[in-house]
């Protein structure tokens, strides 16, 4: 029981990880089972949750429902269109505790950071 909201918590077993949706706790499950129960009838590739093959679907359609507000642009997905509207607003919330240079994206913060771990030849 979720102390906080009174409701039922489903845990899993294996990582202790909880929910409060059991739909989201069977999806969760299926980490540690490996199945994959959604298949695309194109390319035969198989995904653990439906949303998942939908967005891979857009690969072969070409569909890309995910449009920019600001320029148009469109995106086969939303995480994508996410970080384009970041050059319209010029927010970088990724930050470098060590020099304080800030990223659109937490892989380029990431790539950055091993400048400063370099060690010189």
């Amino acid at each position: 029981m979720s102390e906080e909201l009174g409701k039922p918590s489903y845990d899993c077993d294996i990582c202790k990880e909880s929910f409060l949706e059991e739909s989201k706790f069977n999806q969760h499950k299926q980490i540690h089972t490996g199945e994959k129960p959604y298949h695309c009838d194109i390319c035969g590739k198989s995904f653990s949750t439906g949303s998942n093959l939908t967005t891979h679907i857009c690969i072969h359609t070409g569909e890309q429902p995910y449009h920019c507000d600001i320029c148009g642009k469109s995106f086969s997905k939303k995480g994508i269109l996410s970080t384009h509207v970041l050059t319209h607003t010029g927010l970088k919330p990724y930050c470098c505790d060590i020099c304080s240079k800030s990223f659109t994206q937490k892989h380029h913060l990431i790539r950055h950071k091993c400048i400063h771990y370099a060690k010189d030849p």
